[in-house]
């Protein structure tokens, strides 16, 4: 299982969910541009030392994260958007799976929205638009991992 990042915007939810792949032994791809640097302080801060342990793939662009992704994944693309029409529960996530998030500021292109194996949505309350990025990948990440036995085993 790997989390993706396009073209993330905020350094400190980029860090969160670098933590969260290093302490659960997901693998993380970030696909750029960046709205910040990978030096920023804020990034480095969010992420601690754990990005030290975590399994981090750099993507110059979309187009070169979706030529590596059809020439060495196993897997599907799994996007988690607003716009999703199934929601994340009632789908069967398999261990190979990559989980995707878009941009805080605008999710992601429709071309990329249209590359997507399955679009899942996180039911809200009417009226609300969504949650953060960091903690919608986390629940989402956190079903996925319990659906397919991926936690790792505890000390």
């Amino acid at each position: 299982m790997r989390l993706a990042l396009y073209e993330p915007d905020i350094p400190q939810n980029a860090g969160s969910l670098m933590r969260l792949g290093a302490c659960l032994g997901v693998g993380v791809d970030i696909i750029e541009p960046c709205g910040f640097l990978l030096s920023d302080r804020n990034f480095r801060r969010a992420g601690m030392d754990y990005l030290a342990h975590a399994d981090i793939r750099r993507h110059e662009s979309w187009s070169q994260f979706r030529d590596n992704f059809s020439a060495h994944a196993s897997g599907r693309l799994i996007l988690l958007t607003t716009r999703g029409d199934r929601p994340y529960a009632d789908f069967a996530f398999a261990a190979d799976d990559t989980l995707m998030v878009g941009r805080e500021s605008a999710g992601v292109p429709d071309a990329v929205h249209d590359a997507a194996f399955a679009r899942l949505v996180i039911p809200l309350l009417p009226g609300l638009r969504s949650l953060n990025v960091a903690q919608a990948a986390a629940m989402v990440l956190g079903e996925a991992l319990r659906q397919t036995g991926g936690f790792p085993e505890t000390a």
